[in-house]
């Protein structure tokens, strides 16, 4: 075993290329076993709903409330342990933590039992972001860091794509209950490769300054460190303007993924197989594709005009919004696929450019908290609200729309991103009379 610090990190080592990537790679997988984990409830809506007769709103609570609520609540007091202790052993436990109560998942006997095995889920995947954000924030210098964190968010496309494809074949063949259990067992080998395999990097080291002293918590200052990080993500008007627009495009974004595979059994009439392989195809593609593009953009043009770091997200935000309202209006299903793929590839370019700005303009000593904060927020709103919404205003619709409630749900709630693309101008605007002070 390593020799560790009293705060549990490691002591300060070489940070070569090669582990740079090693370590962003394993980073990367443990994001992704949290979003198969997380979004595994979107393949397998329907047959959950249908074998416990369950409505709209109460799936919707599953998917959003009962997991967001703890998931972003949580992250704040474990993002204060992060930045003293080593990040590295807090996201093996989160992995744990969150990959048990997954498998805990197939043996719910009904809505309230899984509504507790998924804010268990909630409540372990509360501690892998925010000090993952934090590593690799220093392990990346800043003109890096858009990229790195754009890889790193492909964990979301790459955890939805096997979520989808996995979890519609296992329930096909085995039942939904077995799909939570091939899903969730593999985490626990990651968690072993995170605590084993990963070394802390010294604080602060991409940026060039030296690890700042951290005594011991005294919980009576936890509070007043909170309310700073609060203090600086929203005077630091970059930052607000991020975590708005953020917030925003997630409410939309988390809606439509976890009501995605629904949308498509109900109102194009696939079967879950059709439906696993398509969203697996699309969103493992296009949304890697997107997710890459929009950070590797955001580095090159933001290396000329630094405005363009958040503009490439509001334009991404702008082209795409005339195409979605396309999308859900087509009612003919092979014209729908098609349109749906640019729709997911503009709509990943947000996350390595959020994420980066968010890291960049955070105190060296507080990266940590500031991102779990932006993910609180986010959280909260976006992933808590965004699919619990979708099913209410599904059911209100229904008496009208019937079957095809579930379509104009997507299509009201999508404009609100069009809302979040223009903060990400804002974000732009602002960065350059930020830069100059």
């Amino acid at each position: 075993m390593t020799d560790t610090t009293q705060n549990g990190e490691t002591p300060a080592v070489e940070i070569t290329p090669a582990y740079r990537r090693y370590a962003l790679f394993i980073l990367l997988l443990a994001y992704v076993s949290s979003y198969v984990d997380r979004q595994i409830m979107g393949v397998l809506l329907e047959p959950i709903r249908n074998e416990f007769m369950l409505t709209d709103t109460q799936m919707g609570f599953l998917g959003g409330i009962a997991f967001g609520i703890f998931y972003a609540t949580l992250g704040i007091p474990i993002a204060f342990l992060a930045d003293r202790w080593s990040r590295r052993n807090i996201i093996s436990a989160a992995v744990t933590a969150w990959s048990f109560m997954t498998v805990a998942c197939a043996f719910v006997v009904g809505f309230w039992s899984l509504a507790f095995a998924r804010v268990g889920v909630g409540i372990g995947e509360a501690g892998s972001s925010p000090p993952s954000h934090s590593m690799i924030a220093d392990l990346y210098p800043a003109e890096e860091r858009s990229g790195a964190l754009a890889i790193y968010a492909l964990g979301v496309y790459i955890g939805i794509m096997l979520g989808f494809l996995v979890g519609a074949y296992v329930a096909h063949d085995y039942g939904w209950r077995m799909a939570f259990v091939v899903v969730g067992a593999p985490g626990l080998i990651i968690a072993l490769l995170v605590r084993f395999t990963l070394r802390e990097p010294p604080r602060g080291h991409s940026d060039g300054t030296a690890p700042a002293e951290v005594g011991p918590i005294e919980w009576a200052a936890a509070k007043a460190q909170v309310k700073e990080g609060f203090a600086h993500l929203w005077q630091d008007k970059v930052s607000r303007h991020v975590v708005i627009g953020v917030t925003l495009v997630s409410f939309v974004g988390y809606g439509g993924a976890y009501w995605g595979a629904a949308f498509f059994i109900r109102s194009h009439g696939m079967s879950l197989i059709e439906v696993g392989q398509y969203l697996a195809a699309v969103i493992g593609g296009a949304g890697v594709i997107g997710a890459i593009t929009g950070g590797r953009l955001a580095d090159k043009l933001g290396a000329k005009d630094r405005r363009w770091t958040m503009w490439i997200v509001a334009f991404a935000k702008f082209i795409a919004a005339p195409i979605i309202v396309f999308f859900f209006l087509e009612m003919d299903t092979g014209v729908a696929l098609i349109i749906y793929i640019p729709t997911v590839l503009l709509g990943a370019f947000y996350l390595g450019p959020s994420f980066a700005m968010i890291q960049t303009r955070a105190p060296v000593h507080m990266r940590a908290l500031c991102s779990a904060i932006m993910l609180f927020i986010l959280n909260i709103i976006g992933l808590g609200l965004g699919p619990q919404a979708v099913g209410v205003l599904s059911d209100a619709l229904a008496p009208t729309y019937g079957q095809e409630s579930l379509r104009y749900a997507l299509l009201l709630l999508s404009f609100i991103s069009v809302w979040g693309g223009y903060h990400y101008y804002l974000a732009g605007k602002h960065l350059v009379s930020a830069d100059a002070k």
